[in-house]
C-alpha cells in the first residue's frame, strides 16, 4: 500500500461487543461503509420492517451490494444498499401508475446501467443502445407469465 492509500484511510473502532473490539478501514473519501450489524439496523428502521444479519449476508452473497473488506470483517456500502432498497420502491411506484401486468424481468433493474446497455458500434453516433439481457430473455428456451412459448430453438439461424 503507497503513502497516498494510507493517508486516505482511516480507522474506525467499533464496541459490538465490550469484550471484543474490531476494527474497520473505511476511505476518507466518504464512502460510508458499515459492518452487517450496523447495515441490518440501518435498513430496519429505514424500511421500517425487520432486517436481519442474514437477509444483509445474502445480499452481499448474491452480489446484489458489493462486499468490501475482509471475509472475516465484511463491509458494504450504505449508498449502494440504500440504492438497492429504493429499486424495489421505485418498482412499487410504477405498479400503482401503470398497473400490475408489467413483466418487471425485462426492467433489468438488479444490474448497472453499463452491465444492461452496449452501444452498437462507434463508427457514427447511433443514439440507440443494445440490451443483452433483452435479447436473451426472448432467444433462451424460458418460458415464464409473459413469454407463453419458445420461440427460438438451439441451432436455429436468426
Amino acid at each position: 500500500m503507497s503513502q497516498h492509500d494510507k493517508e486516505h484511510l482511516s480507522i474506525k473502532i467499533e464496541y459490538n461487543n465490550p469484550a471484543m473490539s474490531q476494527l474497520s478501514f473505511l476511505e476518507k473519501e466518504d464512502r460510508k461503509l458499515i459492518n452487517l450489524k450496523e447495515a441490518s439496523d440501518w435498513a430496519s428502521q429505514y424500511l421500517n420492517r425487520n432486517v436481519t444479519i442474514s437477509n444483509i449476508s445474502y445480499l452481499l452473497q448474491y452480489g446484489r451490494v458489493k462486499k468490501y473488506g475482509s471475509n472475516g470483517n465484511p463491509l458494504l456500502n450504505i449508498e449502494e444498499l440504500k440504492d438497492y432498497y429504493d429499486s424495489f420502491k421505485k418498482e412499487k411506484q410504477w405498479k400503482r401508475i401503470l398497473g400490475e401486468d408489467l413483466n418487471w424481468h425485462l426492467s433489468f433493474v438488479e444490474y448497472k446501467e453499463a452491465e444492461r446497455t452496449k452501444h452498437v458500434h462507434r463508427l457514427h453516433p447511433y443514439k440507440g443502445k443494445f440490451i443483452p439481457q433483452l435479447v436473451e430473455y426472448f432467444l433462451d428456451s424460458h418460458t415464464d407469465e409473459f413469454k407463453k412459448e419458445v420461440y427460438f430453438h438451439e441451432g436455429d439461424i436468426v
